[in-house]
């Protein structure tokens, strides 16, 4: 069996307010996505998949070269969304039976490599695992008028990744134009017909979004 990674860091930075992708920002001695490549690297059996901008492979083989990083992994250029860019990713694979695919966030840099072992093993028993963690906020629905109602929040969970899956449904579930109700992998996977099993996640795996976030990723990197 073998264990695919696609870690897409196909973002431009626009909302971080950066000129750099966040992607590429400096963090605890390496850069983001360097962070996140190497606890994938860790986890045995584990081919790697990058997808980034075209215009960005210049930018990537300098930063690599600057912090000797040589972890071995794959360039897939990145398309016109994420879909696309997921989709360029798995042209690229040739599965056998049993093989699993896990498609992560380059910007959720604090994934351990036990928590990606977790979601490999649950996604190898279910066909499919996508880790979750419980809402803590209050939830408010915003109609068209602008009136809004309240959600329990007992029965929301915030999706993560890695969403990993068996590789030949994933792939299969991908053969198909985009639609507007893909908001992420499990959407996709699950509008195939396919059944999408709920793992726990964790709240140490933040989404890095927004400059305060890069702040916290170094400080809990550094403990």
């Amino acid at each position: 069996m073998t264990r695919y990674a696609i870690i897409v860091a196909g973002g431009s930075g626009t909302r971080f307010g950066s000129e750099m992708p966040k992607q590429f920002l400096p963090l605890a001695g390496k850069t983001v996505l360097m962070q996140t490549i190497t606890h994938f690297a860790a986890v045995p059996d584990t081919k790697i998949i990058v997808v980034i901008p075209a215009s960005a492979r210049e930018l990537w083989t300098k930063l690599c070269l600057e912090h000797k990083f040589t972890i071995e992994h794959t360039l897939v250029n990145g398309g016109s969304s994420r879909f696309e860019s997921v989709k360029n990713a798995l042209i690229t694979i040739k599965p056998c039976p049993g093989d699993l695919i896990a498609v992560h966030d380059a910007v959720r840099p604090l994934i351990g490599p036990e928590h990606i072992e977790r979601i490999f093993n649950e996604a190898a028993r279910h066909g499919s695992a996508i880790p979750v963690v419980n809402v803590t906020d209050s939830i408010r629905q915003v109609g068209d008028d602008g009136n809004s109602i309240a959600l329990s929040r007992a029965s929301l969970r915030a999706v993560q990744t890695p969403q990993t899956f068996s590789a030949d449904a994933l792939i299969n579930a991908y053969d198909v134009p985009y639609a507007d109700f893909f908001t992420d992998d499990a959407s996709v996977f699950e509008h195939a017909g396919n059944s999408v099993h709920l793992v726990d996640g964790d709240v140490n795996n933040i989404k890095i979004t927004h400059p305060n976030d890069l702040m916290i990723a170094e400080y809990l990197l550094k403990q």
